[in-house]
């Protein structure tokens, strides 16, 4: 049977998974009367609840005697180690536009490294069914967008398909419909190549990692040369050419619509998953014993944002997670660094701590609630950007990202005045279409840390905001930080309704009558800039004597809310997100006031020396 192997990569949200299932669909990868999920390929909890996709899926159609294997790439540009990886195992991509929103930066971030390695790309303008579609401006976008990042003439020259992936069809002309995805199907068989074979003995590069509870880890990759049979003697070779192990393949698994099937035999060229080997990880080389040198695997982006995870060391550790202990959340963190390539774990001196470093707030912000949906009870600190010198004019450099804004044109105003008070720069401002401008900026990660929130704010929650990795450029000198001060529970118990509601007037609460509290826990924000410790267990005294008025009954201010991502981004240095399976809360790093008041006394001479 001949093989095509194809990446699907996109933007966030601009239809990649809906086009997955549509084409599963359509190829007869299901039974009629099977029950299937909506987006299939969406398989964790998180990628259901948040509507994104975090981690890349391997599937494969057949159509017309031809094994088509697709990959579902992630379209946040914080999980971009995980394109970058699988663009390795395909030999043409399809890239997939909104026909409203046309190319946008997560687009131009894969679409850049597909270019790079020579990938030709099949253009598909989705959602032509939307009212405010603008299918034809649109390919002119993305046609400038190809020649901005070097595609050669071949590349250039590419076939564009329009359709809607929800109704289920694709056309080379967006006037008629057609009824199926048979055009797509068909000009993958003509524009795509069949994989390319080397010559020699088995060699596969590690892409993608999993532990799977019955077969142990299993490593997904392409068939670089040769064949593989179970039970095969293998060695696993590093990125330097290193021995890491030698062992032999348990089981050989092929995809076959969204199953995994195990098969005796597999080719050059096929995408396959292997189990039977422990310690072989991504970017590795899994090859035949004869085999000394490694494959090329591609370099991987550095990360430009990293946290602190520490052991929770609050009055209320342990009371709803089981896994505490500083040894158990360092094997999660390295782990997790094994199979994302992304990440990069460091420990501290003091071994109860670890840095880790990613790709944004979000990757990070997923890990986090990963671990405490496992159990784990962790504080974390303040996203921090990661810094570099420049090695030959010793100047401190900074990350800068694009930002792309779609808004209302009546909210640009604030936008633009936020974002200049943030450090960045204008690049571009023109209009999107229906009343709506569309604002680019270089920002400083730095500035960006928290700011989503206050833009849906300011622009009444109609801004989309998307953001990527730009460049490396000199440091543009102190922010503003946050302009508010917080209160700050002064005793440990329970926190009353009478209490919270005296302290209306200091500033909104973040915590509810009846939730634990502990001394150094931040329990609401400070309608001025210092920090304030307040009693929120104060009942109200009774006494046998009738008051002359009624006595008013506590009607309290809903709480803030505070989420994982918001938590993270409103944070001071000095603070720190006690996350437990349940419960998220804020603190101060030194609970003990007189603590906190010797490290500011230290930070304060420290600056001034």
């Amino acid at each position: 049977m001949q093989l095509r192997n194809i990446a699907i990569i996109a933007h966030v949200d601009h239809g990649k998974t809906t086009l997955v299932d549509c084409l599963l669909q359509q190829s007869g990868a299901f039974r009629e009367n099977q029950r299937v999920a909506e987006r299939v390929m969406d398989s964790n909890d998180l990628e259901r609840e948040r509507g994104i996709t975090i981690l890349a899926k391997a599937t494969s159609v057949v159509w017309q005697d031809t094994r088509i294997n697709i990959v579902d790439t992630p379209g946040h540009a914080d999980f971009g180690g995980e394109v970058e990886r699988i663009l390795n195992m395909v030999d043409g991509a399809i890239v997939l536009v909104d026909a409203a929103e046309g190319p946008m930066p997560q687009t131009k971030f894969v679409v850049g490294k597909a270019l790079k390695i020579g990938l030709k790309p099949i253009v598909a303008i989705n959602k032509v069914d939307k009212p405010d579609a603008r299918a034809d401006e649109v390919v002119n976008e993305v046609f400038d967008l190809f020649a901005a990042l070097d595609a050669t003439d071949e590349q250039l020259d590419f076939p564009i398909l329009y359709g809607s992936a929800k109704q289920g069809w694709m056309s080379a002309d967006p006037e008629q419909p057609q009824d199926s995805m048979a055009p797509l199907f068909d000009l993958i068989l003509k524009h795509v190549a069949p994989p390319q074979v080397e010559a020699g003995p088995f060699r596969l590069l590690g892409t993608i990692l999993e532990a799977n509870p019955y077969l142990g880890r299993l490593i997904t990759g392409r068939i670089t040369s040769g064949t593989i049979r179970a039970n095969q003697p293998i060695k696993v070779l590093s990125r330097k050419g290193d021995l890491i192990e030698q062992g032999r393949i348990s089981k050989i698994l092929a995809f076959r619509g969204i199953e995994r099937t195990a098969i005796d035999v597999a080719e050059a060229g096929d995408i396959v998953a292997i189990a039977g080997l422990s310690n072989g990880t991504v970017a590795d080389t899994f090859c035949a014993p004869e085999v000394e040198a490694p494959l090329v695997a591609q370099p991987i982006d550095p990360p430009t944002v990293s946290m602190t995870f520490r052991v929770n060391d609050s009055p209320l550790a342990g009371t709803e997670g089981d896994k505490v202990t500083s040894r158990v959340i360092r094997d999660r963190l390295l782990k997790e660094a094994e199979g994302n390539v992304a990440l990069k774990i460091e420990e501290t001196e003091d071994r109860d701590s670890f840095v880790v470093s990613g790709r944004g707030e979000l990757q990070l912000a997923i890990l986090i609630e990963t671990m405490r949906r496992e159990g784990f009870e962790l504080a974390v600190s303040r996203p921090r950007v990661v810094l570099r010198r420049d090695p030959a004019t010793g100047q401190l450099l900074e990350p800068i990202e694009e930002v792309v804004i779609d808004v209302d044109e009546e909210h640009s105003g604030v936008v633009v005045q936020k974002l200049s008070e943030r450090k960045a720069d204008m690049v571009e401002m023109r209009p999107s279409g229906g009343g709506r401008q569309r604002l680019v900026f270089h920002a400083p990660t730095r500035g960006l840390i928290g700011y989503q929130g206050e833009l849906l704010t300011d622009t009444r929650g109609t801004a989309v905001i998307n953001r990527l990795f730009h460049a490396y450029q000199p440091y543009k000198g102190d922010l503003a930080g946050r302009r508010n001060g917080v209160l700050i529970a002064n005793e440990p118990g329970e926190a009353v309704a009478y209490a919270l509601w005296n302290l209306e007037d200091r500033g909104p609460m973040m915590i509810e009558p009846g939730w634990k509290v502990y001394q150094g826990m931040i329990v609401g924000e400070h309608t001025r800039e210092n920090d304030l410790e307040v009693n929120v267990l104060k009942g109200k005294k009774l006494t046998n004597i009738r008051a002359a008025g009624k006595d008013e009954a506590v009607r309290l201010t809903p709480p803030i809310r505070m989420t994982l991502e918001r938590s993270l981004a409103w944070i001071d240095e000095d603070e720190l997100v006690e996350v437990t399976p349940k419960s998220i809360r804020l603190r101060k790093a030194h609970l003990d006031p007189h603590a906190r008041k010797r490290a500011e006394r230290a930070k304060e001479t420290g600056a001034v020396a």
